[in-house]
């Protein structure tokens, strides 16, 4: 009998000892199978997470310029900015020129141009038709607007804006801010006329760029040209006498300096990237003398959308007569 109970109770051990080695193993499985799915899961989100922004950021971007100067000469100066910021966002950046404000308008609402120097009233356009965003502008003897300027021959007899009467007038491009737009909501405003070019002067025609129009002034082809403030420093080298030859009648109120802004197609990590990349430029002597070159900035700054009311209001004097369609 007690050999019998000796063994029921080496049994019952024996069982016992089975049970918890089992359920040890199986909750060490359990617990090891958990673990792996939290570090599964955490691998995953992360390669989704890199994955997103690898999508986010596209294969190419195109900066596009309107030349100030010859085409040809701003394509080539601009070339080793792009170089410079395609290195620093580790994607290719082509420096695209176009042939007016209306055409890199458009290329921009289409997403052809990802990054544009647009001018005040360009960029109006652009933030009202194509959501573009302003992120910097430039900033030129320590300020970040600017005037516009009446440039005439040195030895008319041109001495006020009213003289200015059945003038010939040149002027840059129809959507230019300070070679069309402020301009000719002045003279609107003083001589109570709805289109300077037909009521006020005798005749208008466009020239294609700030420069062509001095230019006409210098040549005599025309009797007065709106252009930036003082774009004749940058044709002294070529004409070293238009100081002489032309003088300046008078000024436009401020506008808001010229931007860099972006497509709303970029993502908000990208269009950080590029502006902290410009912003940088600041402290690299060559990026800035190409800046100098092209459009005559002297650095860049930050900018913000309110800054550019001022030109909005002054486009609504425009009504539909300005347009990009």
């Amino acid at each position: 009998m007690k050999k019998i109970l000796l063994l029921l109770m080496m049994l019952l051990t024996f069982f016992v000892i089975t049970a918890c080695g089992t359920e040890d193993e199986t909750n060490g499985s359990s617990e090891n199978s958990d673990s792996s799915t939290e570090e599964s899961g955490e691998d995953t989100s992360s390669d989704e997470a890199d994955a997103s922004e690898e999508s986010d950021m596209p294969e190419e971007l195109v900066m596009g310029f309107v030349p100030s100067q010859d085409s040809e000469t701003i394509a080539d100066t601009v070339a080793p900015l792009a170089d410079k910021l395609s290195e620093e966002l580790g994607i290719p950046v082509e420096g695209k020129v176009m042939t007016n404000y209306t055409a890199l308008v458009e290329a921009m609402g289409t997403n052809e141009v990802q990054i544009g120097f647009i001018p005040a009233f360009g960029y109006v356009l652009a933030n009202e038709k194509h959501d573009v965003e302003v992120i910097l502008k430039s900033e030129r003897y320590g300020s970040g607007t600017y005037k516009a300027q009446y440039i005439v021959s040195a030895d008319s007899d041109y001495e006020e804006l009213s003289d200015l009467k059945d003038a010939i007038w040149a002027y840059g491009d129809p959507t230019s801010t300070s070679g069309y737009l402020f301009p000719a909501a002045q003279i609107m405003d003083e001589f109570d006329v709805e289109n300077p070019e037909t009521e006020f002067f005798s005749e208008a025609f466009q020239t294609g760029g700030h420069d062509n129009s001095a230019i006409a002034v210098y040549n005599g082809e025309a009797d007065v040209a709106t252009t930036f403030d003082d774009v004749r420093g940058d044709l002294e080298e070529e004409y070293p006498d238009i100081m002489e030859k032309t003088r300046i009648l008078g000024y436009t109120d401020d506008i808001p300096n010229d931007t860099i802004s972006v497509t709303k197609e970029l993502s908000d990590d990208l269009v950080q990237q590029i502006k902290d990349t410009f912003l940088s430029f600041n402290e690299d002597e060559e990026m800035i003398t190409i800046m100098n070159e092209v459009y005559s900035w002297d650095a860049i700054i930050e900018a913000e959308d309110s800054e550019y009311d001022v030109v909005r209001s002054t486009y609504e004097k425009f009504g539909d007569s300005i347009s990009l369609d």
